[in-house]
């Protein structure tokens, strides 16, 4: 098509022209940025061709991204040409949320949470490199100094049974996203985790009572955080992660600090932002070193993860290394975290098996086949002992859909279409009861590359199923990824 044709959007050409990027990696780029679904691959073609303008917010979305890409500011204004409204609800993860490190300033950023609500229309927008770390960077330098309640509260007899009940519902929270995905129902964890700061903000209670308050608001924080990351709403989580993180550097819990900092670490390794990924996880592991063994570990395991996505292979195996040490040698007596319980020296093993996957395949990407070839024996070997095959009925089905997922884009990268496929089919058939778009996310980038192969008959066969389960996946239940017409 002629440049001079009616409506095209020369702003927006040489802006992909700039990046070297087609408009279906603009729409890719858009999807994983701000979830699977955000928008069709097919209409920014539309929007640069025959001058065609998104509804919001997809205008500003886009502003985003290619701002973000480029490394200066693009406008709605400009990229439209005053076409397309701006979105004053889109705001940055770590908007107002500037406060001190104190209990007064996390008093003010908890009213924001309840006020905001059910009916909070704000969509926030992931951050990265120098503003992502600004967000945490008095707790990572020390100027946060130490919080206002003593690290560890035990009850009493007179512990309050409202602040009770907060605490025993803890662990069933935990088994929604276990079950189900974070997707399904991280609305309703959300809700409990303003119900908590409604509590603060009122108070009333006793310094220990509220200790444990804030305690709980922090669990259910970092709980929402991870939920709201498998559901690729990667600002929300971010701001999940950061007030749970001042939450907890309240009470001084050390090992709840470091668990979230490790949890924002992987975020950033699984969003390619490697080095952000390993500053956190490094944060995280100083964070750890008084903890329990388990602590430990898996701190060190998402840090081997962040490595595996700098490319940086002989600190994931050292790490690694370290993290499964801990937990084989950890001592019976050590009283763990209640948030710990999912550790076990399996899961280990699988965390490290997805890693050396994902080192394979960039190993591949980089001609380097022999090493690529033994990464993935070696995370084929680990991932096949985990969960992905697990029944229906297993309460760990999230983990069963995402290791799963892993698997067979590990053994598609080996070219053993056969096992990759039998895999990815029991994938599947989970996503009739598993809302995790980011283990979606793994089996949409399996379906790219099998529409390389389809002339081999197994993936023949198996693609239109496959396609066909994501785009019902994508279009109807409860905790679909929200999604933006073009």
């Amino acid at each position: 098509m002629s440049k001079a044709a009616k409506g095209y959007n020369e702003v927006l050409s040489a802006l992909l022209d700039e990046l070297g990027w087609s408009p279906k990696a603009l729409a890719r780029k858009l999807n994983r940025v701000f979830g699977a679904g955000t928008v069709a691959e097919t209409a920014p073609y539309h929007w640069r061709d025959a001058g065609g303008v998104p509804r919001s917010p997809l205008p500003a979305m886009t502003a985003h991204v290619l701002s973000h890409e480029l490394g200066r500011p693009v406008s709605v204004e400009q990229l439209w040409q005053g076409r397309a409204l701006d979105a004053p609800l889109l705001l940055p993860a770590d908007a107002n949320l500037e406060h001190p490190w104190t209990v007064k300033g996390l008093d003010q950023i908890v009213e924001d949470w309840v006020l905001g609500g059910l009916v909070d229309r704000r969509r926030f927008l992931a951050i990265s490199g120098a503003g992502l770390l600004a967000a945490v960077s008095q707790y990572l330098d020390g100027v946060a100094g130490r919080g206002t309640f003593t690290p560890r509260i035990t009850d009493s007899e007179g512990s309050d049974p409202l602040v009770a009940q907060v605490e025993q519902n803890l662990p069933l929270l935990q088994l929604l996203d276990d079950a189900n995905g974070g997707a399904r129902h991280l609305p309703y964890v959300g809700a409990q985790f303003r119900a908590v700061g409604l509590l603060l903000r009122e108070g009333g209670f006793s310094q220990d009572a509220t200790a444990r308050l804030i305690r709980a608001f922090a669990e259910i924080g970092q709980l929402a955080g991870w939920m709201a990351f498998d559901s690729a709403n990667h600002g929300l989580a971010q701001r999940y992660f950061v007030t749970a993180l001042r939450a907890a550097h309240q009470v001084n819990d050390r090992e709840l600090c470091a668990h979230i900092l490790a949890d924002m670490s992987f975020q950033a390794a699984s969003r390619h932002h490697a080095e952000d990924a390993i500053t956190l996880g490094e944060a995280a592991r100083r964070a750890s070193e008084a903890g329990t063994a388990s602590v430990r570990a898996s701190v060190l395991s998402r840090l081997a993860h962040g490595y595996a996505a700098a490319g940086r292979s002989a600190d994931f195996e050292r790490t690694s290394w370290l993290a499964r040490e801990l937990i084989e040698t950890r001592a019976g007596y050590e009283v763990e975290p209640r948030w710990m319980y999912f550790l076990t020296p399996n899961h280990l093993e699988c965390q490290t098996g997805y890693s050396m996957i994902n080192l394979g395949r960039s190993a591949f990407r980089e001609g380097q086949r022999s090493t690529g070839r033994r990464f993935m024996r070696r995370g084929q070997d680990l991932l096949e002992t985990g969960a992905h095959m697990v029944s229906n009925g297993d309460p760990s089905q999230r983990r069963a859909l995402f290791e799963g997922a892993w698997l067979a884009l590990g053994y598609s990268a080996s070219g053993e279409m056969e096992r990759s496929i039998e895999i990815a089919r029991t994938a599947v058939a989970r996503l009739e009861t598993v809302r995790s778009p980011r283990s979606t996310g793994l089996l949409q980038q399996l379906a790219v590359e099998l529409r390389r192969r389809q002339r081999n008959p197994h993936v023949k066969t198996f693609l239109p199923e496959l396609e066909e389960g994501l785009r019902v996946y994508a279009g109807t239940g409860p905790g679909q990824a929200d999604t933006v017409g073009a």
